[in-house]
């Protein structure tokens, strides 16, 4: 199953709110992510189904390894690209706002070239 967008969002999301809970349900990825209920249950079932997510007895949520390497992923170009973003000047909100969009159509080659650049300039403004 191909992942668009939207399912990267949702298994960013997941993995974002259990690094802060112990257990995440539907409800809070819809709440965190500002969905309707009615979104979220058919997204995760079409992320259950593509075998990213499984939900136990009590609809608690867990990336599945799969899940977890896109959503890993996913938060890392977040993150990488929002303190770019940041470095260059840009606004934290726009910066965050732009790396959003940009993260789910940037390519792993050009990721790496940005991530390598990066780097080498923190390191060259540390001497």
């Amino acid at each position: 199953m191909q992942l668009k967008e939207s399912g990267e969002m949702y298994l960013e999301s997941i993995y974002v709110l259990s690094k802060e809970h112990p257990y995440v349900r539907s409800i809070d990825v819809g709440e965190y992510l500002g969905y309707s209920k009615p979104s979220v249950s058919r997204a995760m079932g079409l992320l259950k189904d593509g075998g990213y997510v499984t939900a136990n007895s009590d609809g608690h949520l867990t990336l599945t390894d799969l899940g977890r390497e896109v959503a890993e992923k996913t938060y890392e170009r977040h993150t990488v690209l929002t303190a770019l973003f940041r470095k260059l000047g840009v606004d934290e909100k726009i910066a965050a706002a732009d790396a959003c969009k940009i993260e789910h159509v940037i390519s792993d080659e050009t990721f790496t070239a940005l991530k390598h650049h990066a780097k080498k300039m923190e390191n060259m403004a540390n001497k």
